[in-house]
């Protein structure tokens, strides 16, 4: 998801609440309520937490990888082994965030951590900048992922910083970074774990000590959560947008609907298209490759979202196959040729203009846009 605007994340005491409401059927709620509340327990617990938490976990993992590469470099060590390995767990990473893209509402968006780990294209000449200046680079050392977070704009870090520093076209980067490079690596690293902490913690309303000692400023002597808890927001109704479970459910459709949106309009629409150097360059992931994976693990996001994660869970599918068994149909059927037609796409990154394959993958996703949007949705607001 890209946007691009600077923001100074406000540090606020830890609250540790726990995500384990029953969301317990209230006295006197209509047939219709009691059928959607079914839904909204197990999409909290099971695709949105669980998925937050496994990219939490990730993000540790990686940290660790990248200051061990920072030490192989200082102590001038071989770390081809090391960088493989960093790479690869931002690929997983990465898996884990691009299938939370249908839930980009709540603290991804209100807390403004999409576009703090997720904006492209990067900005390179700035970036450079900052490498080249020793007086800043000894701040970035010495400040890590805080300095980044107070001081960088979103396009310097994030998934696609880091990514610029692991891959180059499609492959692991050479293992030639200079000081400068590992030192920018680390910091950045620090940073997008801590966020993918905060995002977790934002839902399910604690995380583990090992995550929250990521986040806790010790200078500051405070946590930098914000002590909320959407996943009870969600299942007992306590925030002001969402009071009732048709609403809760309806925005769960609503986020189905703005990626599918962004896939096929933005994501792959931009390149194909190719109307002027900007969409030219805007390729989600253009030093991994990795692209269309991005793009099918969106439309996989879509499918946790509508299907369930967990083999078994509650679901709106389930809800719509009730009212019309024939739409839901169409709507999983479209779900799953969006994520086949996507895979068949080859060498995005360096043909995606007028490319068949990329705008038979673009009509598909447009169109469970539009089935979710336009059909799906009106079903539940009967």
């Amino acid at each position: 998801m890209k946007k691009i605007f600077y923001f100074a994340m406000a540090a606020i005491v830890f609250a540790a609440a726990s995500c384990s409401s029953s969301s317990t059927p209230t006295e006197g709620m209509s047939e219709k309520e009691a059928a959607l509340q079914k839904v909204v327990k197990p999409y909290v617990e099971n695709t949105v937490i669980a998925t937050y938490s496994a990219m939490a976990s990730e993000g540790l993992v990686l940290l660790e990888k990248v200051e061990a590469i920072q030490e192989a470099v200082e102590n001038r060590e071989d770390y081809t082994q090391l960088m493989k390995e960093a790479g690869d767990s931002w690929r997983e990473m990465r898996h884990h965030w691009e299938q939370s893209e249908a839930f980009l509402f709540g603290p991804a968006d209100k807390h403004y951590i999409d576009p703090h780990i997720d904006s492209w294209p990067l900005d390179y000449n700035v970036m450079q900048s900052k490498l080249n200046n020793a007086e800043e680079m000894k701040l970035i050392e010495e400040g890590g992922g805080d300095y980044v977070r107070q001081n960088f704009g979103y396009a310097l870090m994030g998934f696609h910083a880091a990514e610029y520093f692991l891959f180059e076209e499609g492959e692991y980067h050479k293992t030639d970074l200079t000081h400068a490079q590992a030192v920018y690596l680390t910091a950045i690293v620090e940073d997008l774990a801590q966020q993918a902490i905060l995002l977790e913690d934002c839902w399910a309303g604690s995380v583990s000590a090992e995550k929250e000692a990521l986040i806790f400023d010790e200078e500051e002597g405070e946590s930098l959560s914000w002590g909320e808890n959407w996943g009870e927001y969600f299942m007992e109704l306590t925030y002001p947008e969402w009071k009732t479970y048709q609403a809760v459910v309806e925005q769960i459709v609503s986020g189905c609907v703005d990626i599918a949106g962004e896939v096929a309009d933005l994501k792959m629409g931009k390149p194909y298209r190719s109307s002027s150097k900007a969409d030219q360059e805007y390729i989600e992931s253009p030093y991994s490759y990795t692209s269309t994976t991005d793009f099918a693990d969106n439309i996989i996001s879509i499918k946790n979202a509508y299907c369930g994660a967990k083999a078994g869970d509650a679901c709106v599918a389930d809800y719509i196959k009730e009212k019309d068994a024939d739409l839901n149909a169409k709507v999983i059927a479209a779900i799953d040729e969006s994520i086949e037609l996507i895979g068949k796409i080859e060498n995005f990154e360096t043909s995606a203009k007028g490319n068949a394959e990329v705008k038979a993958a673009i009509d598909k996703v447009s169109e469970l846009a539009e089935l979710l949007e336009d059909e799906v949705t009106p079903i539940l607001s009967k």
